[in-house]
Order: C-alpha cells, then structure tokens, then sequence
C-alpha cells in the first residue's frame, strides 16, 4: 500500500471533534461536522479506518536488534544487555499485553458487517474483514509468542459492563488455534496479489506464509519440547501452501540480493514502504560518523557472523583463530574473507578499507561522491608488540589509524557498518531538515523465509531432498556455485548436520532483519551465544613498519592488503569481560507478564511458572 493512511484516519477524528465542539449557538446545528457514525456510511472512512490498523501495526526496520544476539553491537552502549549477561528479574523481562490493534480490528469487524451493499461492496467488505482478521491474528501472535497463552477477546467489548472487561488468560493451544482459524478463514478471501495504490496490503500469501511462520514456531522446541511429530507435519503442510501460493501469485526470488530492498518486487510477500513524506526514515543510525547527522554506530556486525557467510563456491569460510600468528594463514584468510565471499556479505556488510557507498563529498577528503576510501582500520601502538594472547578492546596495544578513523579512537568501532536497506542516493545532508528521509522497502515477510520455513518443516518431517532444493535456490541466487554435486556447496546428508545447515542459512540471509534472537530463542539454543563467551570483534591491524594507507588504497587490492593482517578482539564491550560474557539463562524462554497488570485482575491472569506463577505456556 503506497500510503498507509493513518495520519488521515487521525485527521479525520480531528475533525470529528472539531466539528462537534464549534457551535455558533445553543440551537446550531452542525450539519457539516463528521459523526463517528458516519464512518460506517462512506467506504474512504471505512478503509482510512483499517489503514490505521496498518500503520499501527506493520513492522518496519529493526535497526538495533541485531546487538541481541550475535549479529552486531551498537556502540553507542558498548556493553551487553541484562538479560544476554543471566540478570533475570520478573519486574523487567515482562510483556505487557497491549490490545489496541485487537480492540480496533474488533470494532472494524463488528461495524463493517452491517453495512449495507450500498455503501461498500460485498466482496470488498469480505476482503477488509479478511485484512482484519491478519491484523488480529499478527497482533495476538505477537504476544503469545512471547508468553504463552493470553486472554482471547474476538468481539467488541462494552465498556459499561466491568465484568464483562475481566477475561482469562486462554491456553496457548487455543489461543493458537484462534490465530490459525483468523487466517485460514482470511487467506481465500484475499487477492493473490495488488497492484497501483493498493500495493502492500495484506494479501493470500501473506495469510498463508504468516500460517507457516506460526506452526513452524508451534512445532519448534520452544512450544514442542517433546517433539511432537504431528506438529512438523502441520508446519511442513503450511509452508508448502505458503510457498505454492506465492509462487501462483508471481512471487518469488528477486535476482539481486543486494537490491532487494530498493524497489518494488517479486520478493516482498509483505511490504513496508519508506518515503517522504508520508513513511520515511533515515538510515543514520548505521553510517559511519563523517556520513551521518544525530546518530552512528548501530548494528556494527561482529565476528559470528562475519565468518557465518559462506565463500563463492558454497564451502564454509575457513577461520581459525589459533592460526592467525602464521603469516600465510592469516594472508590467505584475508584474501577469502574480503574476496571470495557470497554475494549477500557485501550487500549487507560494508568493511574499512573501501569505498562507502552514499554520494557525500567534502567528506575525509573527498573531491567527487563516492571518490575515496574510507579506512576503518588499527595500528599497533609503538610501545607494544603483538601479544600470544590477543588484545581485548580496551587494552592499549593498539589505536586507530588517525585521521582516517574516527578520531583516532577504537572504541565503538569495529571497522564493519551493516548496509542492507541504506539509502545509497543520499548524503549526510539529506538525513536533516525539512526533506530528511531515505527511500527504502522493508519486507517484515519475503519469498526468501517461506523457503526458509519450508526446508526447516521439510527436514524436521523426512524431507531431506526438499529442505536441500529450498536452499540451493537460496544459495544460487547469492552468487554460489553449483558445484559438482548441483547442491551450491551443501554438504550435510543427515538430518542434524542440514538442520545446522538451515540455521546457519538463517542467519546470513536473514541477517539484520529482526530474526536471529527469536530463531535462536524457538530453538532453545540460547547455548549458541552462551559459548561464544563474549562478543568479539575482528580488527584489520597494519603489519608494523608499513606505510599508512592512502584514501586511495582499497582493502580489496591484492597489494594493499598484504600490508594488513587479522587480529580477533576477545571482547568488544566497554568493561572487563568479566561482567560483559554471555549468560543467558536456560530456564527462562518465556518472558513474564507485567506484574502491574497482573495486579489489576490477578485470578485471570496468573504468571506464567518459570516466573513462579502457576501459568504453564506449553499447554
């Protein structure tokens, strides 16, 4: 939907309350003024109404989630979460339950189904009931997912009557089971697809893909510690309706990974549009310091997932840190890590040492846009020598190659900005003012995650050469090789080696984009982050007695990167690693309600039992 409409909606009740509050006397009667009701007689009302629900709803860019797992730091903090670190405290890892979005898609519903055929038609009241129905659906998922069962409210409630206002919370089985009968009954009432200024409103694959999204977290060990067999069958049967659908509909992988999110197309099952000045944003909160305005540091990505891209020909990058002080190791592993990566490394990781990618001038010495490499790189202090035991952040054994970095100073910097989404078009003095905001496309859902979701439901179900195929297609369109074996570099046979296949596929194709926490969370591998100790970072250090480079230079030159070796920095965060180690908890996966709402009506909502509740969210 090119406009999401609710600065309108709210306009309209702007004016609604204007109208009845201007009288010009005691007998005056407003006729111009709009009632609420009236809503209800006009099909725009109608449809700024649900537009309202997509504003309030539809996610856009996470920018900052990835320092919740280990995708990247904002170094802005520098320091780990409470809750990364194992501080658990029932007054903070809470939920609240927020109804507005399903007090509103009630209300639509309620309302719209007496409307007569005069004002709207039949089969468009079907198709914004079904709109609703996702909204509701999205909405109760959002918080069931989190905690478990919660009070199921699907008709209008009257404020009048309290009682009436107390609800239980409901078993996570059947407020389950609510979510699926929302889209079930919503996806054959949904076009396969929109055009014109109806483009990004909620359509069958959607429904369907959010079905699969649902029964592949029910069916995970999160929801489904037993392993319940006839919940994979359900996630596999979901997903292959959702991929089936979208695939009838012209949906489907977009050629260029790395513009995936500057367009309208095939791969956008849902989309969130940026653009001024109705939606719009800036990406300053990712761009290095001389390309910004108000913010910077955010998302930088650290070591797991550098190394988690894959090289050109499918095979896992080679990364052993034991071997980094063998000259020859630590060259040719640059020489790979720089060069010799998948396609989605570079549309998604921008690295010190080359050019960065907006048109600024008049910034570290550029003449022309896009004319100068940026540095983001380390020297080792004259005092000090290369230890056996690598540096962590905040010793003094090395700084920052001045003034081609940020003031000379390494901390929170790690020489790597996340770049997936940026607006590539504008410079630092678009981000402020009048006109700030970049254009982008954001996807909360794309063709990529419902193959995704279908290989995990194809392996977990016996479908090893299924899950294979979702992913080679994957593994093709970013530029892999096919191989020998046609499988572009996959190599498990068992269903444990693909399934680590599968994640790892996860994580560099959905990176920075609001997945990895909650992947690693259903998954109950909290363990993942756990032994990674703490978060570590790769420094591109300058081999003592080299020349600094020039803004010239380019990393990806053969020539100037062997002036350069790798050196991994044990700990990236402000303080002693001591207290800044992953700890997370692993008999908490669940968050807890709130205990002020719990306060208000304490026997419908009981807490959930790893809270010390009596409330179990596996049920």
């Amino acid at each position: 939907m090119k406009h999401l409409n609710r600065n309108k909606f709210i306009l309209y009740i702007v004016l609604i309350l204007l109208g009845s509050s201007c009288k010009k006397g005691l007998d005056y009667q407003n006729t111009g003024a709009i009632n609420p009701q009236n809503v209800w007689t006009d099909s725009v009302l109608i449809k700024a109404y649900l537009n309202d629900v997509y504003g309030g709803s539809m996610p856009g860019w996470p920018l900052g989630s990835g320092a919740n797992a280990d995708e990247g730091i904002n170094a802005s903090g520098g320091n780990l979460g409470s809750f990364q670190r194992g501080i658990v405290d029932v007054a903070v890892n809470f939920t609240n339950l927020n109804y507005t979005m399903i007090d509103k898609t009630n209300y639509f519903m309620d309302q719209l189904a007496n409307v007569s055929e005069s004002v709207i038609s039949s089969g468009t009241k079907n198709r914004l009931i079904a709109e609703a129905k996702f909204w509701r659906a999205w909405t109760y998922w959002g918080m069931v997912s989190s905690v478990g069962g919660v009070p199921l409210i699907l008709k209008t409630q009257n404020g009048n009557d309290l009682s009436s206002l107390k609800v239980a919370r409901s078993k996570t089985s059947e407020c389950v089971a609510q979510i699926i009968k929302d889209l079930d009954e919503a996806a054959p009432a949904l076009p396969p697809n929109y055009t014109g200024n109806d483009y990004g409103r909620i359509n069958r694959a959607a429904a369907l893909g959010f079905k699969a999204r649902v029964l592949l977290w029910y069916a995970s060990p999160l929801f489904n510690p037993t392993n319940d067999q006839t919940r994979w069958t359900n996630a596999y049967n979901a997903a292959k309706a959702a991929v089936q659908a979208a695939d009838a509909a012209g949906f489907g992988l977009f050629s260029n990974y790395k513009l995936i999110w500057y367009s309208r197309n095939k791969e956008h099952i849902m989309t969130r549009q940026y653009y001024y000045p109705d939606s719009y944003m800036n990406f300053n909160s990712i761009r290095p310091l001389p390309f910004t305005n108000g913010n910077t540091n955010t998302d930088q990505p650290i070591l797991p997932l550098l190394v988690a891209y894959p090289k050109r020909d499918g095979s896992p990058m080679q990364f052993d840190k034991n071997q980094l002080s063998n000259a020859a190791y630590n060259q040719q592993f640059l020489t790979d890590f720089y060069t010799n990566r998948d396609d989605r490394f570079y549309a998604t990781i921008w690295c010190g040492g080359t050019v960065y990618p907006t048109p600024d001038v008049n910034t570290i010495g550029m003449t022309a846009p896009r004319s100068r490499t940026y540095w983001q790189a380390w020297t080792w202090k004259a005092a000090a020598t290369p230890s056996a035991v690598l540096p962590e952040k905040n010793s003094t054994v090395f700084q920052g190659i001045s003034p081609l970095v940020q003031n000379g100073d390494e901390n929170g910097v790690t020489g790597f900005f996340q770049r997936k989404g940026l607006d590539t078009l504008i410079d630092r003095a678009a981000l402020v003012g009048v006109a700030a905001g970049a254009k982008s496309w954001f996807s909360p859902m794309r063709y990529a995650e419902l193959l995704l979701n279908l290989a995990e439901a194809a392996n977990e179900t016996g479908n090893g050469n299924e899950a294979i195929a979702a992913l080679s297609s994957i593994r093709q369109r970013a530029g892999i090789a096919a191989g020998a074996s046609g499988k572009y570099g996959i190599t498990a046979t068992s269903q444990p080696d693909l399934r680590a296949a599968i994640m790892n596929e996860r994580q560099v194709e959905l990176a920075f984009e609001g997945f990895r926490f909650s992947d690693l969370r259903r998954w109950r591998r909290y363990d993942i982050l756990n032994a990674q100790t703490t978060r570590r970072g790769l420094f591109l250090m300058l081999n003592k007695g080299e020349a600094l480079p020039g803004n010239t230079d380019n990393i990806m030159t053969a020539s100037v990167r062997s002036k350069f070796s790798a050196v991994v920095v044990e700990n990236l965060d402000k303080t002693p690693a001591a207290n800044q180690a992953y700890n997370l908890s692993l008999n908490h996966w669940f968050n807890s309600l709130n205990p002020a709402q719990i306060s208000i009506i304490p026997t419908q909502l009981p807490q959930n039992k790893e809270w010390g509740g009596s409330f179990d969210p596996l049920q």
